[in-house]
Order: structure tokens, then sequence, then C-alpha cells
């Protein structure tokens, strides 16, 4: 787009009157275009640091959330042969969560459901199928009876583990939204639009300027690319790492 802005301008030049190729006129663009350029470049930097700061917050949490289940396991494992049950539900549920999540990175191995049909998101991290996975933990967690008070202190704690997973799960479903306002992002196109249609107007007709303008256009559009990309943290070239959550399932395979 910012290409074919230049362009534009660069058509357009020659149909323009003589007066308004005059020195004034040209000085008065350059002025507006400053303008335009220093708060095209403030919003790029605040846009680059949102999107920075939000995706490693996720990334953040994606470790967070693998930390609470292998405490939520450890605690599960306290229940003794009462909780196996939900321990390999929790496993089968972990492996499934990875492949939907990451559908681009091998599966893991094992027996889970892989046929969960489309996610509830298009980052892939909700799935109604995964959510009943979990919620069927937690009901077998409450129909258990333990015999004596230490057993009961630990499905206490057990219970108090899984609500916490149940919150961290969706903190991240909520993070994995985009948090970029579009209305916004379109002012910025409008801005960066009318600031390279500006440069074909101004710019003098030798292929220096020209090259010099189209990798302008390409490393803005790429810094852009780059920003969208950071602000969908689970989809696109640049995605949060699965390790934490494949480390989890070794370790509940234990």
């Amino acid at each position: 787009m910012l290409l074919m802005a230049t362009g534009i301008g660069v058509w357009v030049r020659p149909l323009l009157p003589e007066e308004h190729k005059a020195h004034e006129t040209v000085q008065l663009v350059q002025l507006v275009i400053g303008m335009l350029v220093t708060f095209a470049a403030l919003v790029l930097g605040l846009m680059t640091a949102s999107a920075k700061s939000s995706f490693d917050t996720a990334s953040n949490d994606v470790r967070s959330y693998a930390a609470e289940l292998i405490e939520f396991d450890t605690t599960l494992r306290e229940l003794g042969a009462g909780a196996d049950e939900s321990r390999r539900l929790l496993s089968q549920y972990t492996a499934a969560a990875i492949a939907s999540t990451w559908p681009r990175e091998p599966a893991p191995s094992g027996d889970y459901p892989r046929d969960l049909g489309p996610p509830g998101t298009p980052e892939r991290l909700e799935n109604v199928r995964l959510g009943d996975m979990l919620t069927l933990v937690g009901r077998q967690l409450s129909e258990l009876r333990p015999p004596d008070p230490l057993q009961q202190r630990a499905l206490d704690d057990a219970l108090s583990r899984y609500r916490r997973v149940v919150d961290a799960r969706w903190k991240i479903i909520e993070e994995a939204h985009s948090s970029i306002s579009q209305p916004f992002f379109k002012t910025l196109t409008f801005w960066l639009g009318v600031i390279f249609l500006s440069f074909g107007l101004i710019a003098p007709r030798n292929a220096l300027a020209l090259v010099t303008i189209m990798l302008g256009a390409v490393s803005i559009a790429s810094a852009i690319y780059v920003i969208v990309d950071l602000d969908s943290p689970f989809t696109g070239p640049i995605v949060i790492s699965s390790m934490p959550l494949r480390d989890t399932l070794a370790h509940l395979r234990r």
C-alpha cells in the first residue's frame, strides 16, 4: 500500500500546475510531512513496546500455567489411588491442549482426544472439549470421600490448586486475543499512506531516490507486520514456545 501511495504521487506530480511546484509549496509539504513522520514514529514506537509487552506477559503466563499444572499433579499424587483417574485425565488434557494450541508443531504422543474440531477462538487456545476435560477433573475430585483428616487436607489443597489452574487457563485465553485497536491501526495506516504519497510528489526523478523510498516502505511494512504478529502470540511465525507445557506433560506422565 505504501508503494502504491508513492506511485500515485509520482504519477500525479507531472500533472500539477507549475505554481504547485514552487519552492514555498514544497517547503510547506515538507513541514507537514515532518510533523506526520514524528507522530507516526512515536505511535510505531508505542505500538512496538505494547505488543512486545503483551507477548512477554502471555509467555510468562504460559510458563506459570505449566507450573500450576505440575503443582496440581503433585497434590493429586498425595491423594493416592483415588486420584489416578484424575491424573490420567489431566495428562490427556495437557497433551490435547498442546496439540490444539500449536497445530503446526509435532503433536505429543500417547492416547488423548485428537479430533477436537474447530477451536473456539482464532488463537486455537479455547475449545469446548478441552474445557470439559478440565471440568471433569474437578468433578471427580469433588466426588472423592477422604478416609481421614490428612487426606481431607490433601483434597482441599487439590481443589484449591484446581481452581488456580482454571483461573490461569482463562487468563491465557483472554490474553491470546489481539489488543490493537482497529480504528487506531487504520489511522496510522492513513498517516503512512499520506507520508509516502508526499514522498512521491517531492522526490527527485532518479533511481536512487526511488530505491530509497522502496526500502523505507518495505522496512516500515515489516515493522508493522512484526507488531501485528507479536500481538497475536499463538498464531503466525512468532509464537510463544510450547516447551513449558511439553515439559509439564513429561512430568505428568512419570
